[in-house]
């Protein structure tokens, strides 16, 4: 929904409150969609998603869409990783992909002709740059071909890269393929972490990619990092944190690492033994806070953080932030199509999801039909839900007022019992809550999944059966 938000200025801070989040942390979604990906069902179709274009179009004038490309290769294994990738030193695996990726490239060009203007591209994986420099030459013409990108000025273009599989020249390569942004994996410089992971990435050589990516004239520059990993500790979260701060970059991600090894199989070669404790890995994000604080970064939300000047914080300060399948984003509301094997699209009021698996991808694709494994089509009640929940997780604040309910309802009726879940939160420090509208405090920014949980339906439905599932992760 494209309603007018009214977003109250917010302070460029965080509190950590070791108490309140042990009290509160439990199971729960990331919520980089509403509904969430579990809730996805496998009746939906190539057809339904057609339709999801007709509704797009009906729409009038049709926004700038944002396009994902799932590259799912990579050299070796990370054992933290949870991604959907392919571990392969085979490159002719990603030849015969790259050939099949086209295929699904020239449909999507077809039926989106006409409204098929990108001024967002993300390269994810996997390890996009698996693929040589021309083989991303010619993706990247294939792509320009059914597709009308914005300029350089007016898009924002980024790339994942892994460190250790990249150079300089080819840093270069990449500014010069067209992409502007581009975020660098580091997960931990401390060796005796990275032995535990499978993933040996020096200091020198991590930091000579980022300085090239600033010579090449890259807009923006970010770095991933991992808290909870085997061997970690805050006396040696501490140095990584000088090193990174010291490199610069523009925006800096912090996940919690979750262990989930009966949903990753990578991650049954990690020692839990090794796993540092609850308490020891709440340190580390206070350490984090404290150091990135200090250091001039602005926490955005869940994991990220961003220099005050970057797009990311801009766009929160001016309430354009947004939130999807990448997790933030400056483009607002922006209909996202995914391109790959497991990508996920966000169109005309639908989500879609291709095959998970190359055999079934390909078979799709054999047939001559996009390969959409399960999706979605919200309804009236999920549009508004989403909308809800992505201004808590953006803007950290909601004016009810600016809630556009179905026939002038009233608020307070439609949400009561949302409403009732919401006061011991707020007796917990979580958010001050009026008749107006709610604000989340500088402690409560850290559990904003916790608050959004309250206007989950899904969830709600399945509470009421049991614990909250396996597959979610702890909100801290």
């Amino acid at each position: 929904m494209n309603t007018p938000r009214t977003v109250i200025p917010l302070v460029p801070s965080v509190e950590f409150d070791a108490a309140l989040i042990r009290k509160l942390n439990q199971m729960g979604p990331r919520y980089t969609s509403y509904p969430t990906a579990d809730r996805f069902q496998r009746d939906f179709s190539g057809t339904d998603y057609a339709r999801a274009v007709s509704r797009m179009r009906a729409g009038g004038k049709a926004a700038p869409l944002s396009l994902y490309v799932h590259i799912p290769f990579c050299e070796s294994l990370c054992y933290y990783c949870a991604c959907n990738k392919i571990i392969t030193q085979d490159r002719d695996k990603a030849v015969l992909y790259l050939d099949y990726l086209k295929r699904e490239i020239v449909m999507q060009g077809q039926l989106l002709a006409g409204v098929n203007k990108i001024e967002q591209l993300h390269f994810g994986g996997g390890t996009p740059t698996y693929l040589s420099d021309a083989q991303m030459d010619d993706l990247m013409a294939h792509l320009r071909h059914w597709f009308d990108f914005a300029p350089d000025a007016e898009g924002e273009y980024s790339v994942e890269v892994d460190p250790r599989t990249v150079t300089p020249e080819r840093i270069r390569t990449l500014r010069a393929q067209g992409f502007n942004r581009i975020s660098l994996g580091v997960q931990d410089f401390d060796a005796e972490v990275q032995k535990a992971v499978n993933r040996i990435q020096p200091e020198a050589e991590t930091v000579a990619i980022i300085d090239a990516a600033r010579e090449a004239g890259f807009r923006s520059i970010s770095v991933d990092l991992i808290y909870g990993l085997p061997k970690q500790s805050p006396a040696t979260m501490a140095p990584t944190l000088e090193k990174v701060i010291a490199a610069n970059p523009d925006r800096i991600a912090i996940y919690n690492y979750a262990h989930m090894p009966h949903l990753f199989k990578s991650q049954r070669l990690i020692e839990a033994a090794d796993l540092p404790s609850p308490d020891a890995k709440l340190e580390m994000l206070n350490l984090c806070i404290e150091r990135l604080g200090a250091a001039g970064y602005v926490y955005i939300g869940m994991d990220h953080f961003a220099k005050p000047e970057d797009d990311l914080a801009v766009s929160q300060r001016d309430g354009r932030l947004h939130r999807n399948f990448q997790g933030y984003s400056t483009h607002a509301e922006a209909d996202m199509v995914a391109l790959g094997v497991s990508g996920i699209s966000a169109l005309g009021g639908c989500y879609s999801q291709n095959d998970k698996t190359l055999s079934g991808y390909y078979a799709a694709l054999d047939q001559a039909r996009l390969p959409i494994a399960r999706g979605i089509t919200l309804s009236a009640d999920d549009l508004l839900r989403r909308d809800i929940i992505g201004r808590l997780m953006c803007d950290f604040a909601l004016s009810f007022a600016d809630v556009a309910l179905p026939d002038g309802q009233d608020f307070g009726d439609y949400f009561r019992a949302e409403l009732g879940a919401l006061r011991p939160l707020a007796a917990d420090g979580l958010l001050t809550l009026d008749a107006h509208g709610l604000v989340v405090s500088l402690k409560g920014r850290l559990l904003i999944r916790n608050v959004c949980m309250v206007f989950d339906h899904y969830l709600d439905a399945a509470g009421r059966d049991g614990p909250a599932p396996q597959r979610y992760s702890k909100t801290i």
